[in-house]
């Protein structure tokens, strides 16, 4: 189970500081900037998952092949996941990971869709939920 954030306050109109266990410092809750750390956050526990059993890793290339068919504009990402998903499983862990402009990039477009369990990525979500009005909404999404 992954836990909730550690400490919380609003440092102006709209801007929040989150602290998660683990992570090097602040997020910044604003906006696509606490997207990304939210896609990242999900990746990572992805990451833990495939590590756990590489057998997973099907999912992504099931949910690459759907995309193949009807992709549009996403295939450019379609593609540069393919080329990820060759790669040895340290090396393809790493990337996504990583957190550079081309991998936010890419966590927008992820065919990891299923890998992790619904409850998995409500408690990402409700780590990054703030100013919701009940968390405890969680608990119907079982």
């Amino acid at each position: 189970m992954l836990a909730k954030a550690h400490w919380l306050f609003q440092i102006s109109p709209g801007w929040y500081i989150v602290k998660m266990p683990g992570s090097d410092g602040p997020v910044y809750n604003q906006g696509h900037a606490r997207i990304d750390a939210r896609s990242l956050a999900m990746h990572r526990a992805i990451a833990a998952k495939l590590i756990a059993n590489p057998d997973l890793l099907a999912i992504a290339h099931d949910n690459l092949k759907r995309w193949a068919t009807n992709a549009g504009r996403s295939q450019p990402y379609g593609d540069a996941w393919a080329e990820l998903l060759r790669r040895p499983l340290h090396e393809l862990v790493a990337m996504m990971q990583e957190d550079s402009e081309f991998m936010r990039a890419m966590r927008q477009a992820s065919p990891f869709a299923g890998v992790l369990l619904a409850q998995e990525r409500w408690e990402i979500y409700d780590a990054f939920a703030i100013g919701t009005s009940d968390s405890s909404r969680r608990d119907h999404r079982r």
